[in-house]
């Protein structure tokens, strides 16, 4: 790095923190606007040029330049005679404007224009990017058709409007891209699981040569104002070779991966979860039954207003508030102090943290008529806005809650593989009338699991002990990961995981 660039990228630092300094965290979580750290920045460009040809001339595009730490990261890894062109796009002055100012006369062409409106007037042999991570609502209904229709066109992606605004910029970036040209893009790791993500992945497989998708450890968050899980992924513009292998690589560091894995990309392509990879090998199709042959999962039910809905038995006396109103519903698993919830006579939790869901389904007018305490408490919840948010007003009557009847297992929605428990999440067998809340995920017996559980009521202990019994990390690569390492399980998910000893003790149907 000459005397010069270490100069530039120093006043940079110090610019971006002040810029940042100067807009709220919640705006720039709107806009999604995360600086690349320095380190990554240069890790990420040194990278690049090992996959360059060597001594070939660099024309280098940088579609959310921000401050410009990739353009700092270029200048400081390859001599500024290499670099042939660069050029740099960012939407918002507040930093594009300082950053011009800080990179006149230092080759860096910066245009203060939105990169999914400009139409490519040059071919780039290196595309480098942190896209802004824009969550598909913030984007309006208009922005969203808009970029639909331009990026199925600049790239063949048919993106769904829950696409966040990362995918767009990946897949309006083609055609700046030169034949044979480098796209080194780090973007949120959770395209490789999420449904919308299948767009991203087929562009990835079909229209470049997919070459290395590094994650990032999600316990070391590569930036410390998003608590995002990250990826690195790099690919060729050119058409994939014949019996083309993937690399893929985990860790803290993009140059030096805890893990590393080369998988054929035909065996890449039918796999439903890539963040599994490089810890667990791709699943072939096989006849093992899934937890879906088995359990209907639904996630617990949302009240729209926890505190509102939910109260110890001691507010409910208190209130003198009548107990026909109110079912049992267990609290979060954290005041569960273990796995098993025994029942009362009455069929409510044996437990020392007790709450009662309130749900009931009488019209108002009955209710003041019945029961006028109750009708008192609904009338302090309209006087409190509860009746107006999004889940209440939604319903009719609004206090009306989602059937949940009571499962016999439920298992924790989200978890972390360092849980001092030892597992990521936590199956818990029921044996009261309780129901959960989305805290959860509720586990029905399926109509055959059912009948089996009808001959050997003991049965639905022997499963549970199989539940618990699972490694964590079978769990963890079918569900998805955020920065800081928490994983969440959806109960798509949960019902993907193949669990073939729960078959083994159904006994088989009578001929």
């Amino acid at each position: 790095m000459t005397p010069e660039i270490s100069r530039l990228e120093q006043d940079r630092v110090a610019l971006q923190a002040a810029l940042d300094a100067r807009k709220s965290p919640a705006e720039r979580n709107r806009r999604g606007q995360f600086a690349t750290p320095a380190s990554l920045a240069g890790d990420t460009l040194r990278y690049a040029a090992r996959l360059s040809q060597p001594g070939e001339p660099l024309r280098f595009l940088d579609p959310a330049l921000g401050t410009g730490s990739f353009y700092a990261a270029l200048r400081a890894v390859v001599p500024q005679r290499r670099i042939a062109m660069a050029l740099g796009f960012e939407v918002d002055p507040h930093y594009g404007r300082p950053a011009r100012r800080l990179w006149r006369g230092a080759g860096l062409v910066l245009r203060l224009q939105d990169f999914t409106r400009a139409e490519p007037q040059a071919r780039f042999n290196l595309v480098v990017c942190n896209p802004p991570y824009v969550r598909h609502h913030h984007l309006s209904t208009d922005d969203k058709c808009r970029l639909r229709s331009r990026t199925h066109q600049a790239s063949g992606m048919r993106l769904s409007g829950l696409a966040g605004l990362y995918c767009h910029f990946l897949g309006l970036a083609h055609p700046w891209m030169a034949d044979g040209g480098i796209g080194g893009w780090l973007i949120p790791s959770e395209f490789m699981d999420v449904n919308y993500g299948q767009a991203v992945k087929r562009y990835l497989l079909e229209r470049v040569t997919l070459l290395h998708i590094h994650r990032f450890d999600p316990s070391d968050v590569q930036f410390s104002d998003a608590r995002v899980s990250s990826a690195m992924v790099w690919f060729r513009n050119a058409p994939r070779p014949k019996h083309h292998t993937v690399r893929l690589t985990f860790g803290s560091s993009l140059l030096a991966p805890r893990l590393e894995r080369e998988v054929p990309v035909q065996a890449l392509a039918p796999q439903a979860k890539w963040t599994r990879l490089p810890t667990g090998r791709p699943r072939e199709a096989g006849g093992v039954p899934a937890l879906a042959a088995f359990f209907r999962i639904r996630r617990g039910l949302a009240t729209g207003d926890n505190d509102y809905f939910i109260l110890p038995e001691e507010r409910i006396a208190e209130l003198a508030l009548p107990s026909e109103a109110f079912t049992p519903i267990l609290p979060s698993a954290r005041y569960l102090s273990c796995d098993e919830v025994r029942p009362r006579s009455d069929g409510s939790p044996e437990i020392e943290r007790r709450r009662f869901l309130l749900d009931i389904r009488l019209g108002e007018e009955e209710i003041r008529c019945r029961y006028p305490r109750l009708a008192a408490y609904l009338a302090a919840g309209r006087a409190r806005g509860v009746h107006e948010r999004y889940l209440c007003k939604h319903r009719a009557p609004w206090y009306r809650q989602e059937r949940r009847p009571a499962a016999p297992i439920v298992c924790t929605y989200l978890g972390r593989a360092d849980s001092p428990r030892g597992h990521a999440f936590r199956f818990i067998l029921n044996g009261s009338r309780a129901t959960v809340g989305n805290v959860y995920l509720a586990m029905y017996p399926t109509e055959c699991l059912a009948a089996a559980l009808a001959r050997e009521p003991s049965l639905i202990r022997r499963i549970w002990t199989l539940l618990r019994s699972i490694d964590s990390d079978r769990l963890l690569e079918h569900g998805r990961v955020y920065g800081g390492g928490l994983y969440k399980l959806e109960p798509r998910e949960l019902s993907n995981v193949r669990v073939p000893e729960i078959g083994s003790l159904l006994r088989p149907p009578q001929a």
